[in-house]
C-alpha cells in the first residue's frame, strides 16, 4: 500500500528536498517508521521520546486531523494523502492605515 506524504519545507533537508515522498505503512504509526527508513533522522523531528507525534506538529490523513481519528493507531488505505503541518503560532497583527 502506497500513501503519499506532503513534506513540510523544514524537514525536506531529509528528504532530498523533496516535498512529497511515496511510503508504505498500514497506519500513522507504521508510516512513521517507514518515513525513518526511507529518510534516516526525520523520525526525531516528527515524534517525542516516547515514538508520539510532536504536539507542535499536525497530522492529517486526507485532510482530517488524525487527532480527531484513531491518532497514530489511524488506519491508512492505499492512495490516502498524508500532511505534515507545524502548528503556527503567533499573536494579533494590527494593521493601522
Amino acid at each position: 500500500m502506497t500513501v503519499k506524504v506532503l513534506i513540510p519545507t523544514p524537514l525536506q533537508k531529509f528528504t532530498n528536498n523533496l516535498a512529497t515522498v511515496e511510503c508504505e505503512g498500514g497506519t500513522i504509526q507504521a508510516l512513521l517508521d517507514s518515513l525513518e527508513t526511507n529518510c534516516p533522522g526525520i523520525k526525531a523531528r516528527l515524534c517525542d521520546d516516547n515514538g508520539n507525534p510532536r504536539r507542535f506538529l499536525n497530522i492529517y490523513v486526507n485532510s482530517e486531523d488524525i487527532r480527531f481519528l484513531d491518532g497514530v493507531e489511524t488506519i491508512l488505505n492505499d492512495k490516502d494523502e498524508v500532511s505534515i503541518v507545524p502548528a503556527v503560532a503567533g499573536g494579533l497583527i494590527t494593521v493601522n492605515r
